[in-house]
């Protein structure tokens, strides 16, 4: 693999560090907390962030993808909530093991059907991650985003987010505010506030994209 690549990889196997981590810190009553996105508990955001996983998968590989609609989380596991985000996350990680080109086109879940290699690890990533922060401020957990991962992530964000937002895939970005740093300005402009809380008034993101 090319250095470039390798660094691309690395920003996948962070975000799914990420996940992985929070999904193994959530306490067997905590499931059914409310999270950041809007109407949604700990349980349906796994849910999703596992469906979206096995989602870019698919479409790399033409095998089965998520067995429910990733949008429409039943909100209850059907197993173990561990071993459903492992599956998937390996599922992913394998898919995208195809490819030793980050400049090579992919196929993809998210408009406009198709990118870089590159691009799509990244959105993939950023998928996990975004999540991960989801499930982690739900639970009070620690920040699971670094200001490494933020950073790599942010041309990702900005390079496909907005036609996802026309599909309620994501809220309307929030203001900047001066003194952000990287953690926080990747959450502001996915539309998320850092200081969110399980106690907040607001709940206004929507789930991430597919």
């Amino acid at each position: 693999m090319t250095e470039n690549f390798n660094h691309t990889w690395n920003v996948l196997e962070q975000a799914h560090h990420a996940l992985r981590t929070v999904v193994a810190g959530v306490a067997t009553d905590e499931w059914n907390r409310p999270s950041p996105c809007a109407g949604w508990t700990v349980t349906q955001v796994l849910q999703h962030a596992a469906g979206d996983q096995r989602g870019f998968a698919a479409t790399i590989t033409g095998e089965d993808g998520p067995t429910d609609n990733p949008f429409a989380p039943s909100g209850t596991f059907d197993g173990d909530p561990v071993e459903i985000a492992e599956s998937a996350m390996a599922v992913a990680s394998a898919a995208w093991g195809r490819f030793d080109d980050p400049s090579a086109t992919a196929p993809s879940p998210i408009p406009p059907g198709e990118m870089t290699v590159e691009l799509g690890v990244g959105a993939c990533a950023l998928d996990a991650a975004v999540h991960a922060w989801d499930i982690a401020v739900a639970t009070a957990q620690a920040n699971p985003l670094t200001v490494e991962l933020a950073r790599a992530l942010m041309p990702v964000a900005t390079s496909i987010v907005e036609p996802l937002r026309a599909y309620g895939a994501y809220a309307p970005a929030l203001a900047a505010v001066s003194g952000d740093d990287a953690v926080e300005a990747l959450l502001r402009y996915l539309g998320r506030r850092p200081n969110w809380t399980p106690e907040s008034t607001e709940t206004d993101t929507k789930g991430a994209e597919s």
